[in-house]
């Protein structure tokens, strides 16, 4: 995993495909252990949860950030996973949505089994690489999500509709099925407000629409021409994301306006 915010692994996230690179940056508020309790929790896709963590300490976040969470059994193993935040701003909640990983160790007990109430830890804020704040350019922005890599990109895109940010957006996105499509309610409102959204469905689409993978030539239509200058935020798996990055190199954007995050499983 590459870039710091994973989100559950998700192995076909709609694009026919094969695997560059994000970064590191500094972030703007210093991280730390703060502890958390379960404040929401409701089903987000079929297999995903959407989890709202109520954190009196937490100095908020960047859009794109993510954060730590440390759960402790009885015995006292414990047991830490990296998950993308889709909330932003000095809020002391944090909003996440967390995919099931088949056989793995934390995501099933956190979308299965986690109550309200429940208590853990969580570190952040992290990551500066793949932040982008409201007002720090008037550079189009290009967002590219395959399956839970939505969940960074959903809290730029919110930020950018609550800030009144002039720049233009663009957010693809692509999943299995309608069903798939995370933060669908503020997708919809992202797309209200002047951000133009392009759902792929590479199994199921709805009434009218054409159902198929990703490929250069869907990309190439739905994101900036390389000649906008567009700032390029990139998620999902790591073969979803790097091969997104080779066509936009192909397609001739400049790779080094190009921000990429990968997630796999543990």
């Amino acid at each position: 995993m590459s870039g710091s915010a994973p989100v559950a692994t998700d192995a076909d996230d709609g694009l026919e495909a094969r695997p560059a690179s994000g970064g590191s940056g500094r972030a703007r508020r210093r991280p730390a252990w703060h502890a958390a309790t379960v404040a929401a929790a409701r089903q987000e896709t079929p297999s995903a949860r959407r989890i709202v963590l109520d954190v009196p300490t937490w100095p908020g976040n960047d859009p794109g950030q993510h954060c730590d969470l440390r759960l402790t059994a009885e015995d006292g193993y414990q047991a830490t996973r990296s998950y993308s935040i889709a909330s932003s701003g000095d809020a002391t909640t944090i909003v996440l949505a967390v995919d099931r990983v088949d056989g793995g160790e934390v995501s099933p007990f956190l979308v299965d089994a986690l109550e309200v109430g429940d208590e853990l830890e969580v570190h952040g804020p992290l990551g500066g690489w793949f932040v982008w704040r409201p007002g720090a350019s008037d550079r189009p922005v290009q967002l590219v999500a395959g399956g839970s890599g939505i969940v960074p990109l959903a809290a730029i895109a919110g930020a950018h509709v609550d800030a009144g940010d002039p720049a233009p957006f663009r957010l693809l996105a692509a999943v299995r099925t309608p069903e798939d499509l995370f933060f669908r309610e503020e997708l919809d409102r992202a797309a209200a407000h002047g951000v133009a959204l392009t759902v792929v469905h590479s199994r199921r689409a709805p009434e009218g629409q054409p159902v198929g993978r990703l490929t250069r030539e869907r990309l190439a239509a739905a994101v900036f021409p390389p000649e906008a200058g567009a700032l390029v935020y990139v998620c999902g798996s790591t073969p979803f994301v790097e091969q997104v990055l080779r066509w936009l190199a192909e397609l001739g954007h400049d790779t080094r306006d190009v921000r990429a995050e990968r997630f796999g499983g543990s």
